[in-house]
């Protein structure tokens, strides 16, 4: 019946995409179409007008064959932008491009690269945070390389290269292609094989440096503290080139990597065509509860009008899961006949490497209508020409939407973006507030490369490349602190000057750049009596979706988890028909384990120090398609995940909460909603990703956490995950968590304290001024079932909690004694 039902729709939908007898040839006529028939939905519009391309023509200092080679391949002359990085690079700069998506990147850094390679044998370093995009740039460079008989050898060094290839590319490479990945575990400690490549090393090409943030970007920082240091042992100084995306502080966050003084170059030649830009907030289906329909139900809709309209689309979603979820729904309507080629094909990470290439090679031949990607095209791989960019869900930063938007229009034809808004606050404060959007300018990337933890991780790797000597440097550091407490573990001893490596280990194989150092988990496919790899997990998400009885799909075909194998980091699936698809349930327990400082906020105190977070998935639920309904719920038992970390927090005495609130059960719904509302209100007040930056509502001591059942209000587990019951609490002290949801922390608790008095206000601001009657997923989180009196309310109780942290508006609320028991009740048992 659901499948009929969204036939039906679809049936609606192919009217609305001919209305005018004719498909919408262009994305401003589907806009059009799209703001007439579902006006109500559409918050802001937006008008992005196209620009006139700004050309210079190709310089007489390009070698005769390079620019012969240009030209045979229809590039007559160069956008100004990319004059402007060749002249930079000849003066012997370090260059930053930060220019729009398809704006020419590449060919600024393609430049003088193969114009040194082919005049003075010059080597270069490629440097992609993704394989996609360094198979793309070998097969440009190539194809440039075919198109003039240069004569200049591109490769590929990355995991999936062949062990007997790996010897020719060190020795007759001209142009290596690699990533953080490989250089730091497979190049530098392995630097004398690569010593003619060194030797020769004239240029550096860090592309996408806005992927280089948080902790992944520290630790490249120090990856490049590595390379240059290896670098001055071969005697040169290699140029940087950098390019990326638009961010808030490009110039500044290019030195930052490098650590040198770049010149940056801001302002694009390259045309573009016009493209809109549509706000969609999905309708409301409860307006008690403030509940819309979901921004899933909403996309698929728009990218079936679009795909019908005869445009390429590309969605957007935020998670693996919804891919599949999204790519079935759109096979379902286009893909139904297996005697014809699909139209409608996922991309993300996990998928194996020839999947993704094969997909890739179709969507450059146009051959795909329709695509669903997490953010693994957020980058600037070539899929060809666009139409369409649907978002299903805000990205998290305003510099990632516009990236994401740009990926449509790429040959000056009109496009259109469309951002559907989910049921979070953050997504409901951008499609409500359509000028913050329009006016907002992108986020500041932050890195923190001498953070202890990670700075002390690639000395002890620099020093087994290269002996440390008294006096040496490491970027800014002096390293001798952390050298010193090595000799004292037995890997490095001091031999008069010099530090000398002495252990057998190889530690880079112990360091990992992201997040988690573990490795990723394969997933094995047995539905056929032979065991075939089909795809990988990283090891941060495994827990969420590998667990035993969950359903993982690759390209929408739906596999059932028989047996995980933690420590030997395989996952056995079988292939399965259900008409359901799995989701996690998981929460997150913390313990402080030193304070660095504490205050004084409202009737409360505030702090902020160094906690423990220990993260468990505690089960499972099934929910059918299309109706979205639970189905069911299942247990899962995997290891706990743990991290220290920093963090800031807020808490209030026990005999307050006792005046403020007629039952700890209040209390505790009130702190849950507060959290909700300080989390969002921080991840915009130090632009953060709001998945780097976590909250979470606990005891003070650490022995429970509280989390919301499906009707919205806390509920209890103790340290062994067990549920409890508020009423037997010895201690209640609960207590508003955001931290750092990486190991040891990036910097972003700490602007968080220095603030913490202005989240208060903001978040107090954001559940005052909600439009809803009890609470909503747009202020307190998702509530299914609000109280009738306004005293209790979802919404009511968390403006009473962030009234008492709020030094302004403390004093009306504290003094109400909403109970009147004796305050020794709240801690007896």
């Amino acid at each position: 019946m659901a499948y009929e039902l969204a036939k039906r729709t679809a049936d609606a939908e192919q009217q609305l995409a001919t209305r005018d007898g004719l498909p919408a040839r262009d994305g401003a006529l589907l806009s059009a179409r799209l703001q007439r028939r579902y006006q109500d939905r559409i918050t802001g519009s937006f008008a992005i007008p196209g620009r006139e391309g700004r050309y210079a023509p190709i310089p007489d200092s390009v070698p005769p064959a390079l620019a012969a080679a240009l030209k045979a391949r229809g590039i007559e002359q160069l956008y100004s932008h990319q004059t402007e990085a060749w002249e930079a690079s000849q003066r012997g700069d370090h260059v930053a491009i930060v220019t729009p998506t398809a704006s020419g990147k590449s060919l600024c850094y393609t430049l003088p690269v193969v114009s040194a390679a082919m005049q003075d044998k010059a080597k270069a370093l490629y440097l992609f945070p993704t394989k996609a995009l360094a198979q793309d740039q070998v097969a440009e460079l190539l194809e440039l390389n075919r198109a003039g008989d240069l004569g200049v050898k591109a490769f590929t060094f990355d995991g999936d290269t062949p062990g007997d290839a790996r010897q020719a590319i060190r020795l007759h490479g001209d142009i290596v292609v690699s990533n953080p990945d490989m250089l730091h575990q497979a190049i530098l400690p392995h630097h004398t094989k690569w010593a003619q490549f060194f030797e020769n090393l004239r240029y550096i090409v860090i592309d996408e440096v806005h992927t280089y943030r948080g902790v992944f970007g520290s630790h490249v920082t120090n990856v490049l503290r590595r390379l240059k240091r290896i670098c001055a042992f071969y005697g040169v100084q290699p140029q940087f080139i950098l390019c990326s995306a638009t961010i808030g502080n490009p110039q500044a966050h290019a030195e930052a990597l490098i650590e040198a003084p770049v010149t940056a170059i801001t302002e694009s030649g390259a045309p573009s065509g016009p493209k809109q830009v549509l706000l969609w907030n999905p309708p409301v289906i409860n307006p008690d509860l403030g509940l819309r329909a979901s921004a899933r139900s909403q996309s698929n809709r728009i990218a079936r009008i679009a795909i019908k309209s005869g445009l390429k689309t590309l969605v957007f979603a935020q998670t693996r899961l919804m891919v599949e979820v999204l790519t079935k729904y759109l096979k379902d309507i286009f893909d139904h006949d297996p005697r014809k080629p699909p139209r409608i094909r996922a991309y993300r990470g996990g998928y194996l490497p020839t999947e993704r290439r094969e997909t890739e090679r179709a969507m450059r031949a146009g051959n795909i209508d329709g695509i669903v990607s997490t953010s693994a095209l957020e980058l600037g791989v070539d899929i060809g020409s666009l139409d369409v960019v649907i978002l299903n869900g805000y990205p998290g930063s305003v510099a990632a939407t516009w990236q994401r938007f740009g990926r449509a229009g790429r040959r000056q034809q009109p496009a259109l973006g469309v951002m559907v808004a989910s049921s979070q606050p953050l997504d409901q404060y951008v499609v409500r507030h359509p000028d913050f959007f329009a006016e907002a300018s992108p986020e500041h990337a932050r890195i923190a490369p001498d953070q202890p933890l990670i700075l002390f991780d690639h000395i002890r790797c620099a020093a087994f490349e290269l002996p440390f000597r008294v006096g040496d440097g490491f970027g800014p550091i002096d390293p001798e602190v952390f050298l010193e407490a090595l000799a004292e573990t037995e890997v490095i001893h001091r031999e008069g000057e010099r530090w000398e490596w002495i252990a057998d280990s190889y530690p880079a194989n112990a360091v990992s750049l992201r997040a988690v150092a573990d490795g990723n988990f394969v997933v094995v496919d047995r539905s056929d009596g032979r065991q075939q790899i089909i795809a990988e997990v990283d090891y941060s998400a495994a827990a969420l979706t590998l667990y035993e009885g969950a359903i993982h799909m690759v390209q929408s075909t739906p596999y059932q988890v028989e047996t995980l194998d933690w420590e030997g980091r395989k996952a056995y699936v079988t292939r399965t028909h259900v008409d359901y698809y799995t989701d996690s349930i998981d929460f997150t327990r913390l313990k402080v384990l030193d304070r660095f400082d504490g205050g004084v906020a409202g009737r409360g105190d505030s702090h902020h120090g160094e906690v423990h977070v220990v993260r468990r998935v505690a089960g499972y639920k099934k929910i059918r398609y299309y109706t979205h309904e639970n189905i069911g719920y299942g247990p899962v038992n995997l290891p706990d995940q743990e991290l220290h970390t920093t963090a800031v927090w807020w808490q209030l005495p026990q005999a307050l909460l006792l005046r403020a609130f007629a039952s700890k059960q209040d209390a505790l719904d009130g702190f849950l909603g507060a959290a909700y509302a300080l989390h969002i209100v921080a991840t915009v007040a130090v632009m953060a990703d709001a998945r780097d930056l976590q909250k979470s509502v606990g005891n003070g001591d650490g022995t429970w956490i509280a989390i919301a059942d499906q009707s919205g209000r806390g509920q209890l587990r103790g340290s062994d995950g067990e549920p409890g019951a508020v009423e037997l609490l010895q201690e209640f002290v609960p207590t508003v968590y955001l931290y750092d949801n990486f190991p040891g922390g990036v910097g972003l608790s700490e602007p968080l304290w220095q603030r913490q008095a202005e989240l208060v206000q903001r978040a107090r601001e954001l559940v005052q001024r909600c439009d809803c009657k009890a609470g909503c997923p747009a202020c307190v989180g998702p509530v299914l079932a609000a109280q009738e009196q306004d005293e209790t309310s979802p919404r009511a109780l968390a403006l009473r909690v962030l009234d008492l942290f709020d030094a302004q508006a403390c004093q009306q609320v504290a003094d109400v004694v909403v109970s009147t028991r004796d305050p020794m009740e709240l801690i007896a048992p």
